[in-house]
């Protein structure tokens, strides 16, 4: 491995007044800022925490640090878009900590060793929550972990909704899976399925529920008219995708048009040829800067035979012919109508235009109110306009991902555990975010990231998966590339930093104590902080006290 270490001196600012002299005007103090990592992920996990634990060989402490916020690691190291790498300070020095693959390593180990977690003793409460998807069963967890009674009544016949119906098992081993929700069952909650809730009220008071949360996500396909005179076989995304889900093998004839271009899109169309097709074409309304796949998405499907036909959209099909019209971008990057036609052949049509959730059963609830997309509003409590009925995930307004989906679910769940206790969740107030420039990096190393190797593809109909993980020695190499920004990990630059010794180490984790009559106010500790934990604190603004303990 080459190392390159670079030199990241700030130059000299002569405009900053020196603070030294016979009087001190101002102190280092230890404080915790945001990283962008954390800020980013939309489960909330505590990145940074479980980084440092895992960096330190910790694997199990660095689990239970991380489903305390997230039940399903091993999950979302493999499905989750992973917004906390784009958002990674160490982007800007070589490229962002694969975080996503560290937390599947992690997630892996604890499946490997069985780790569990034990719940808090039983308060009598009991909860239904309708919907057995990523937010219902986080919030099943998170609510169980805190001695309520859960039961889950999951519509179809297998537990986990569009991650086990929508994402394809060669992106997420169905043992995976299956492992990660056995999990939660260990905690006693039940999980009730084939069962469709049509009488929310009903079932509420039949099962002496206390409280409700409505989980049901959007599995509803999207569908526009096309018009057909004598059509090949149409069918919609999420109708492929369950088939394949369950072991099904529609028959799709030798050429597949997939008609969108978001993820489910280039999912339908490498699952198609896992089904057999010998052509499988995208075709998309607008061009790849403007696809709402992500990159890596389009690059597998593409390295895996799948064929993207941009700046085109369907006008109508005759048969085994798709009329296709050229589009072009305008200014604004909306696509607009050429008149230019030409025909595709093609023997099966997926429309991947998106999914909605089925609303209807909840109309009759009275306080419940739904947005012109008819998803449920709620307030940032998680409640509808009916005491007790509790919404998130995708049948509420947000962002459609497995990971917000979880995120709502733990949020709900902690809004739900207030409102059984009868209180309300105050949320504490968010540390600043530090950015690349805050940070103070004098010297560091430049050291290549770990990759995760891509495996090789399965004879045509395989599901196999076709990301490989990190090994241990990867996984530390990876964590250890954490630049902990905003948090004092104790890297005793300050210590070694300070001409009048003024700083004293307090042991490991517990950070360090300045000494204050010892203490020039030189900043030499602040400009030696590489993470940004320590700030100059105006003398008239602090507390006169002979020494100050430092809390890490």
């Amino acid at each position: 491995m080459n190392i390159r270490l670079e030199n990241m001196s700030p130059a000299v600012n002569l405009t900053r007044r020196q603070a030294t002299g016979p009087v001190r005007t101002q102190h280092p103090v230890w404080h915790d800022l945001l990283p962008p990592c954390n800020d980013a992920c939309p489960a909330g996990e505590d990145i940074q925490g479980w980084l440092a634990l895992a960096q330190a060989g910790k694997y199990e402490a660095a689990w239970r640090r991380l489903v305390t916020d997230n039940p399903f690691p091993a999950i979302h190291g493999r499905v989750c878009y992973y917004p906390c790498e784009t958002a990674c300070n160490r982007g800007s020095l070589d490229s962002a900590v694969s975080v996503h693959a560290v937390e599947r390593f992690i997630g892996d180990q604890a499946l490997e060793h069985g780790w569990y977690v034990t719940p808090a003793p039983p308060t009598g409460k009991r909860v239904l929550i309708v919907g057995a998807g990523p937010c219902g069963l986080s919030a099943a967890w998170h609510l169980a972990l805190r001695g309520h009674s859960v039961e889950i009544h999951e519509a179809g016949p297998v537990a986990g909704g569009m991650l086990h119906f929508g994402v394809p098992a060669y992106r997420l081993p169905r043992d995976v899976l299956d492992h990660e929700i056995g999990r939660l069952e260990s905690l006693g909650i039940r999980i009730v399925l084939n069962r469709k809730v049509e009488d929310v009220l009903s079932e509420k008071s039949t099962g002496r529920f206390d409280a409700v949360l409505l989980a049901i996500g959007a599995q509803v396909a999207r569908h526009i008219d096309i018009p057909a005179r004598d059509a090949a076989r149409v069918l919609d995304a999420v109708t492929l995708l369950r088939a394949a889900g369950t072991g099904e093998r529609p028959q799709l004839g030798r050429r597949v048009m997939v008609y969108g271009g978001g993820n489910t899109a280039m999912d339908a169309a490498r699952t198609a040829r896992r089904l057999g097709a010998e052509e499988a074409v995208i075709v998309y309304y607008r061009d790849r800067e403007h696809m709402g796949a992500l990159p890596f998405e389009a690059a597998e499907a593409l390295e895996e035979g799948v064929r993207i036909q941009w700046l085109s959209s369907i006008r109508d099909v005759d048969g085994t012919s798709v009329r296709v019209e050229k589009m072009r971008l305008d200014g604004d990057g909306r696509a607009q109508p050429t008149g230019e036609y030409e025909t595709l052949e093609a023997d099966s049509l997926i429309l991947a235009l998106g999914q909605q959730t089925d609303t209807g059963f909840l109309r009759n609830i009275q306080g419940i109110g739904f947005a012109a997309d008819g998803t449920v509003i709620v307030g940032e409590d998680f409640q509808t306009g009916y005491a007790g009925i509790f919404a998130g995930g995708d049948m509420t307004p947000a962002n459609r991902t497995v990971t917000t989906a979880t995120g709502h679910g733990k949020r709900a769940a902690r809004h739900i555990d207030a409102w059984l206790g009868g209180t309300s969740l105050i949320r504490s107030e968010r540390h600043a975010i530090v950015g690349f420039d805050a940070l103070h990096l004098p010297l560091y190393s430049d050291a290549i990231p770990s990759t995760q190797s891509a495996l090789p593809v399965g004879e045509r109909g395989g599901f196999e998966e076709v990301i490989g993980g990190l090994d241990e020695g990867q996984a530390l190499h990876e964590s250890r590339r954490c630049l902990s920004c905003g948090n004092c990990y104790e890297c005793d630059n300050c210590y070694a930093a300070c001409p009048t010794q003024a700083i004293e180490r307090l042991g490991p984790t517990r950070g360090y104590q300045v000494r204050l009559e010892r203490c020039t106010g030189c900043a030499v500790c602040f400009d030696q902080c590489p993470c940004h934990a320590i700030d100059m604190v105006p003398e008239t603004d602090a507390v006169a006290a002979p020494a100050v303990e430092v809390p890490r």
